[in-house]
């Protein structure tokens, strides 16, 4: 991957918590950026900062069919583009039963038509030069989720599973795909909470995952201009993982959620395996990624 000056980065959702970090030190380091907002206004200071090297562009990233005319705007200024982060998206809190069907649709279509489209819109340039990196922007609910948050990690998850056959499909042309896991990073992520309209019959529960979330606003572990860097690190590593948990937090949280999964397909493999027609010999093609 292209690591000069000359690389240009295109960030969704790129004037706040790690969008805003990704950009500042693509900025800081001599690099371009195509960064894109709901508000283009709220890039006042980057661009009084940065000047020509930052493209602000006015998007919201459920307009899926407008990503492709960011794209073009992004290539006529820069030539070409480096590296995408599908960052932008936001944070929901419902149970099931009181999530409605457009609440729900709302968190696919930020955490994954969004990004689609734009991955769809990068591709081919990436592609015909050989060389190029997506950078996914997950969660640690991506991976596991719990009462109440069920919405979003439905985005995060589909995000996730999308991204790990795109990651297949682009290899052989050397475009890296990485999904990011953070744990709570210091942004303006819980104020920004969106709730469902509470049923009294799951305040117990989802009381005290909104009371959780509201509390620790402010003092989250996670450092986004931290974050930013491992990010950028990591983006140039020969042996880049698919997946990288960011965050103390979401490596705790996840090596816990493997080791419990592994337990449970151990614990319950006699049975799951007994599905099977005896006597017939192993499948001849596993089934794995990249198989």
């Amino acid at each position: 991957m292209t690591t000069d000056t000359s690389r240009t980065w295109l960030i969704t959702g790129a004037t706040s918590g790690l969008g805003l970090a990704l950009a500042e030190a693509a900025l800081r380091a001599g690099e371009r950026v195509v960064g894109t907002a709901r508000r283009a206004d709220r890039f006042g200071t980057l661009r009084a900062r940065y000047g020509d090297r930052l493209l602000a562009v006015e998007h919201d990233v459920r307009d899926t069919g407008a990503a492709a005319g960011v794209v073009e705007r992004a290539l006529a200024a820069f030539g070409r583009i480096d590296v995408l982060v599908n960052n932008a998206g936001g944070g929901q809190v419902g149970a099931a039963e009181e999530i409605t069907d457009a609440q729900l649709r709302d968190m696919l279509d930020q955490h994954l038509f969004g990004p689609a489209a734009y991955v769809r819109a990068v591709l081919p340039g990436m592609r015909e030069r050989g060389d190029g990196a997506i950078v996914q922007m997950s969660s640690q609910g991506g991976r596991l989720s719990f009462p109440a948050v069920g919405s979003y990690s439905a985005g995060k998850f589909a995000l996730e599973g999308w991204s790990e056959a795109l990651a297949g499909e682009v290899a052989p042309f050397s475009v890296r795909v990485l999904i990011v896991e953070p744990s709570r990073f210091r942004t303006a992520f819980n104020a920004e909470l969106r709730t469902a309209e509470p049923d009294a019959s799951y305040d117990a529960v989802t009381g005290a995952v909104r009371a959780d979330l509201a509390g620790a606003d402010g003092v989250q572990e996670g450092d986004p201009a931290r974050a930013a860097a491992v990010v950028r690190d990591v983006l140039g590593a020969a042996d880049a993982p698919l997946r990288l948990p960011l965050g103390a937090e979401a490596v705790r949280n996840l090596r816990r959620t493997y080791a419990a999964a592994l337990d449970e397909v151990e614990t319950w493999a006699h049975a799951s395996e007994s599905a099977d027609f005896p006597g017939l010999p192993p499948a001849v093609r596993a089934f794995r990624a990249g198989a």
